[in-house]
């Protein structure tokens, strides 16, 4: 066979469909654009990319993207930090050439690069970054399923109502979630018709001591402590107002689900007990086939429950993945396209995106629990759900007296 028949056999084969290009062999890359170390929350971060990888993984084993493309992700370490997320964003973007983003955790991160995926015209998506400004800005390529600040906010609003807690105090990170978070209570305080009095501290995210912040609460002698730090500073303001005498004698808050995490106790040891703490999922939930065949799988794996972190990058790239196949495309317009058009299976519920009003733009939400641990060491199934009523197993347990 001559070069130029050889050439033409090929071409006629290829648009026959029955030899795929060399193109369309190329894998799919996704970014997974997380904290992988400090001062960003490092744990979380470990624990999204393990879902991501799992997602990769099933993914893959059902034949890939596109006709046969491999999905390969790009895993890369925000630290927690906008300027290294936004030079992380940047590479993703220009060397890696990344059809999506995932694993956003840090609001602050989160928006340093919103800028940069519509520059780049590549889809990211929020798996746990929560202020309110990140879907409120009605960027194309912005996505996120994650519950947003001003709910969070206006639920423990209602069960601090509903409790009766008369003295509140809010001790926050100075980052765009803590400070967000303590304007957004103060703000829904006065329209939710809040009656209690609220005292607001807001700290340095790199401070290794915050005994005179928490003697301070301590002195205003508040009903309820609500804890917004984020990764190492929410252990640092558990163990330091039990030292003080604060916590548990005064019931405790934390924003979100770092207590689920399998370190929680190796962390505290008993100056845990009594915790309450914002989670988006119980190992007693039912799931959905997919998130059900994921928990099997990762209990397999790691002998131990999944966290919300790493269901929700598992789901995340499920859903890329179909929005890809959906889209019969890997450009980031017709993937945002293929998003806002279709519905995805995510591992507790259908997941589609609309582009509603406010802060409620390309935004899915998850149901938030009030948990709390009532024993030293308890597992992360065993905590009980307090709030609110539709979800609820067992009332709050206040601390003895020590």
């Amino acid at each position: 066979m001559t070069r130029r028949v050889g050439i033409g056999v090929l071409v006629t084969l290829v648009v026959a469909g029955l030899v795929t290009p060399v193109l369309a062999q190329k894998p799919a890359r996704i970014g997974v654009l997380t904290p992988l170390s400090p001062p960003g929350d490092a744990s979380a971060g470990q624990f999204i990319v393990r879902g991501a990888k799992m997602a990769a993984d099933d993914v893959n084993a059902r034949g890939g993207v596109l006709g046969g493309r491999k999905v390969e992700l790009v895993i890369e370490d925000d630290s927690g930090t906008p300027e290294k997320g936004a030079a992380a964003f940047r590479k993703l973007a220009t060397q890696d050439q990344v059809v999506a983003v995932i694993g956003q955790f840090h609001s602050s991160v989160m928006t340093a690069v919103q800028a940069l995926a519509e520059q780049f015209q590549i889809p990211i998506f929020a798996t746990q970054a929560s202020a309110r400004g990140i879907t409120e800005r009605h960027l194309t390529y912005t996505f996120r399923t994650h519950v947003i600040d001003p709910d969070r906010v206006r639920l423990w609003n209602q069960w601090i109502k509903e409790r009766g807690f008369k003295r509140v105090a809010l001790i926050a990170e100075n980052t765009d979630y803590g400070v967000g978070v303590v304007e957004e209570t103060r703000s829904l305080f006065k329209t939710m018709d809040v009656k209690a009095e609220l005292k607001t501290i807001i700290f340095d995210r790199t401070s290794v001591d915050l005994t005179p912040q928490l003697l301070e609460i301590k002195s205003w002698n508040p009903d309820l402590v609500l804890n917004v730090g984020v990764g190492t500073p929410v252990y640092l303001i558990i163990k330091q107002a039990y030292d003080v005498g604060l916590f548990p004698a005064v019931p405790m808050l934390v924003s979100y689900d770092l207590p689920a995490r399998p370190e929680y106790w190796k962390n505290l040891a008993d100056k845990g007990t009594y915790l309450v703490f914002i989670a988006y999922y119980h190992p007693t939930m039912k799931l959905t086939a997919r998130g059900e065949a994921m928990r099997k799988k990762y209990r397999e794996q790691f002998n131990e429950d999944p966290v919300y972190g790493a269901l929700n990058g598992y789901a995340q790239v499920l859903l890329l993945a179909d929005a890809l196949n959906a889209a019969k495309s890997d450009k980031g317009e017709d993937l945002v396209k293929g998003l806002l058009a279709n519905k995805f299976e995510g591992w507790n519920a259908t997941i589609g995106f609309t582009r509603g009003e406010g802060p409620y733009w390309q935004q899915w939400t998850p149901p938030m629990l009030f948990m709390q641990y009532t024993k030293p060491d308890m597992p992360f199934a065993e905590a009980k759900i307090v709030f609110p009523a539709e979800f609820k197993t067992a009332d709050m347990v206040p601390a003895p007296k020590r």
